[in-house]
């Protein structure tokens, strides 16, 4: 397969602006480390939707590509790859993997630089780094690949990694989106009880209860949602409180409904700025708040493992992927997750 020049691609220009789907040019050639992908099919994390509208503050490398979970197919390689080869069917991740660590590529819109990082996948094609590159397993469909590259990987590393959820715990999680409804899974297999699911939209409650959430709460309408999960968990509290909503004071009530030699975990990033308060006093005993880095996950381990979890139906990853859309039509595929409308995960069609 001969290196294209040429792709459609989504554009972050602006803060706070519709993305702009325009043609891109690509490099020539591949630096050492290298890889490019013919990208099939993208996933939407919320991490994009916080890109876009500036959570972490000042966005200097603007305009740049986003996305960093798909599915695609090896194009060519550069110098020193090693652990795929052209026709490899892939997966796209964020987290660092096994292979070479290459420099970020370079392209051109419109006649100036356009920014990417080590991988994006809201474009048609990808220059990736190789350690963001994991092999799909046999027999899954390229369709669920996006999945594997953050939705499944933090989700389930999540509650293996960060929580260590045991066999008869409580769980409560707050915000059930593709994230979520994985780490509800996760739990399940685990064989957490109770499994709290906490949303503001019914329709990801419902598909919470599908995946193993023993209970769900819409705070919509709420009086106390503190007295709603004690009713279920107890008054002291459960023993894994994990957030991903990002909200600071979510982030205070998921600490104080976390028992006193409990754990509590934040995959949700606050705005920058918004600081969260709490009273450590439990700190100093037994109880636990951490910060989860996509799970913990190693893409290069997991991928294979949760592979054969799907291939012998252990795991439910199907009913995950909710919505379909073009990528001339990811802006609407971002408003709707925006707005709940999409209850798990949607799916970016890069190619007709």
């Amino acid at each position: 397969m001969t290196m294209p020049k040429k792709m459609k691609a989504a554009i972050l220009a602006e803060l706070n602006q519709p993305l702009i789907v325009d043609e891109v040019c690509l490099p020539g050639t591949l630096m050492p480390g290298q890889v490019m992908v013919k990208v099939l099919f993208s996933g939407i994390c919320g991490s994009q939707i916080g890109e876009i509208k500036g959570v972490k503050g000042e966005d200097r490398f603007l305009p740049h590509l986003l996305g960093h979970e798909g599915s695609g197919e090896v194009v060519s390689t550069g110098q020193g790859v090693s652990l795929v080869s052209p026709g490899d069917r892939v997966v796209l991740h964020w987290r660092k993997g096994a292979g070479l660590d290459a420099p970020p590529p370079v392209f051109t819109w419109r006649g100036k630089r356009l920014n990417a990082g080590f991988v994006t996948t809201f474009n048609q094609y990808a220059i990736v780094s190789e350690n963001r590159l994991t092999k799909m397993p046999e027999g899954m469909p390229m369709e669920i690949g996006p999945l594997m590259g953050c939705a499944v990987t933090t989700g389930l590393g999540v509650i293996n990694n960060n929580a260590k959820v045991r066999i008869g715990e409580s769980v409560v999680i707050l915000g059930a989106g593709g994230v979520g409804l994985n780490m509800i899974q996760g739990a399940r297999m685990c064989s957490a009880h109770p499994i709290v699911a906490v949303d503001i939209h019914d329709n990801r409650l419902d598909m919470a209860t599908q995946f193993g959430a023993t209970h769900v709460i819409n705070t919509t309408g709420n009086a106390d949602l503190s007295d709603a999960v004690k009713a279920i968990v107890g008054d002291t509290g459960a023993d894994v409180v994990i957030d991903n909503t990002g909200n600071t004071e979510m982030i205070g009530l998921a600490y104080r409904l976390t028992r006193p030699d409990g754990r509590t975990v934040l995959v949700g990033v606050p705005k920058k700025g918004d600081n969260i308060n709490i009273y450590s006093l439990d700190l100093h005993f037994e109880k636990t708040i951490t910060g989860s880095h996509g799970g913990e996950a190693e893409p290069e381990k997991d991928i294979p493992r949760y592979g054969r979890l799907y291939g012998h139906r252990k795991l439910d990853l199907d009913p995950l992927i909710t919505d379909h859309f073009q990528l001339e039509e990811i802006n609407l595929a971002i408003e709707k997750m925006i707005n709940g409308d999409t209850a798990g995960r949607c799916l970016i069609h890069l190619h007709d």
